[in-house]
């Protein structure tokens, strides 16, 4: 792929490649490891930074057929009505649901769907009119102790709620929250509370994230909600993508600016918070926080240069990261650098810097350049 130019006609210093490829296949496995659920594909904040619009065109959202997602899951308004705005048809569920009767009567004339989960949500359905019903998915906390009702009350709201004409339908869904632990027995509990507050109650479930989707195959349940498993990215911990059989779809790439001969004792970077144990070539890449690459990565955090592994060492800085290039002798200002991306998982990095993928996706930063691919399958 030929070097792309920016806005100003120039080349980026930094980019994220965004495999759209590498995404469908994603969904495609989730839908193999689920085969009787539909999908709901999670593409809240900015598609987990791979960009909302792309992704939910990519995967269905501008009427790619029957192998795209049958519904995207967003947090807010916002994202919701950016879809719309975007061309993307397809069923939306806002996940937080809806704070007031304004947001309400949008998500029924923009055929949104929205969560509830508190009663003041409950309240005002039962007082709104029913022009266009819209379809609600109640939400039940069965552990995480986040948001939804007490399991206990599913038949009460079930009762107010279809009393609703504001309600066109009604379907039940809860949160895992140890789904990402394989040995913990909370997710079975989880399950085991959601289904028997149910009983033979009418309604879709949903249940499954990502974790469950790939770990516990008995909360696939009507639909599931995959989230960072579409990006190509481990649910559970101490575990890569590659290891799930899921692709990474963004790349992290830059280039070195630099290459410096250093002398034994001289210090890298602010602070001095590295120093050369011996002669060594010592690269600078163009990339830092101010592009979303996490400042707290320790020095040893693996980078590829020319398509092989070098380390970080000193302290990121807004714009450049220090890199040692021991058995790189050949390393020259111009070269390739890889942040994470296949060959170097997110999950890798993000043990490094003390965080999780979601957070180094969701950070790369807008001065980073977007590029796609979606080349035809071989």
């Amino acid at each position: 792929m030929s070097e792309p130019l920016d806005a100003t006609g120039s080349s980026p210093r930094a980019r994220a490649v965004i495999d759209l490829r590498a995404l469908r296949a994603n969904l495609q496995y989730a839908r193999h490891r689920a085969p009787g659920s539909r999908v709901m594909a999670i593409v809240k904040a900015n598609a987990y930074g791979h960009g909302l619009l792309r992704v939910a065109h990519a995967l269905g959202g501008g009427g790619r057929g029957g192998d795209g997602a049958d519904a995207f899951g967003v947090a807010c308004m916002s994202e919701a009505l950016a879809l719309r705005a975007g061309g993307v048809g397809a069923r939306v569920v806002l996940l937080e649901g809806v704070p007031d009767g304004a947001e309400l009567e949008l998500a029924a004339r923009r055929s949104f769907e929205i969560v509830v989960h508190h009663d003041e949500q409950v309240t005002l359905l039962e007082r709104a009119g029913g022009a266009v019903p819209v379809r609600v998915w109640v939400k039940l906390d069965t552990g995480m102790h986040r948001l939804g009702f007490p399991p206990q009350r599913a038949r009460e709201l079930h009762a107010r709620l279809t009393r609703c004409g504001a309600v066109r339908e009604v379907a039940w869904m809860t949160h895992l929250a140890c789904a990402d632990d394989r040995c913990s027995d909370a997710t079975p509990r989880q399950l085991e509370r959601f289904r028997a507050s149910l009983g033979d109650l009418p309604g879709e479930r949903s249940v499954a994230n990502s974790g469950g989707l790939l770990g516990w195959p008995e909360t696939h349940l009507d639909w599931v909600r995959p989230g960072i498993l579409l990006y190509g990215v481990s649910p559970f911990p101490g575990r890569d993508a590659a290891q799930e059989r899921l692709r990474p779809v963004m790349t992290l790439q830059t280039r070195l600016i630099a290459v410096k001969a250093l002398c034994k004792g001289d210090a890298v970077g602010y602070g001095g918070a590295w120093v050369c144990p011996e002669d060594m070539p010592v690269g600078v890449a163009a990339i830092g926080y101010g592009d979303g690459y996490p400042r707290h990565a320790g020095n040893g955090t693996p980078i590829l240069v020319n398509g092989r592994r070098a380390a970080l060492i000193g302290r990121v800085s807004m714009d450049m990261i220090g890199v040692d290039l021991r058995g790189h002798p050949e390393a020259r200002a111009g070269d390739p650098v890889v942040l994470w991306g296949p060959g170097l998982p997110v999950e890798e990095i993000a043990r490094h810097a003390g965080t999780i993928p979601y957070e180094l996706l969701c950070a790369v930063s807008r001065r980073v350049a977007v590029v796609t691919r979606d080349d035809p399958e071989s």
